[in-house]
């Protein structure tokens, strides 16, 4: 079992203004945020980082979304971080996603949902390095 966890602030989050009330809710949950910052996905970093559902038909409109303006990438800790994360981010539908959670909160569509948050401990990791080399993970953060 990993102690991290990679969550995303998507572009909706940031074009709302949420991504301070977004990352309280990811501290009073317990979570310690270990590295965090800005950036512009291009069709690239996009494409690879959700190479996993490439043949998918939503894929093109993923890729647009998420190149739609900049997004939030977060390392998290805490003991159980990917169980503890998709239970506090919620159903990726805000419709189904429970009472209190973060897309319950703040998403507006299934397209449109806020936050990822990674599906296992394995994709945690990869997800990660997509976003932190392991160098500017221990020179800049400590881990």
């Amino acid at each position: 079992m990993s102690n991290r966890t990679l969550a995303i602030l998507k572009p909706d989050c940031v074009r709302k203004d949420l991504v301070g009330n977004v990352i309280q809710k990811i501290n009073e949950a317990g979570f310690k945020v270990k590295a965090l910052k800005m950036v512009r996905l291009t069709n690239d970093s996009a494409g690879g980082f959700y190479e996993v559902h490439k043949e998918r038909p939503f894929f093109p409109e993923l890729l647009t979304y998420m190149t739609s303006g900049p997004c939030v990438p977060i390392a998290l800790e805490k003991e159980n971080a990917v169980e503890d994360f998709r239970k506090l981010i919620g159903a990726t539908n805000p419709k189904d996603a429970a009472e209190g959670t973060i897309r319950n909160l703040f998403a507006e569509s299934i397209t449109e949902n806020i936050v990822h948050g990674s599906d296992s401990d394995e994709n945690a990791a990869i997800e990660i390095s997509h976003f932190f080399s392991r160098k500017e993970l221990l020179e800049n953060y400590g881990i």
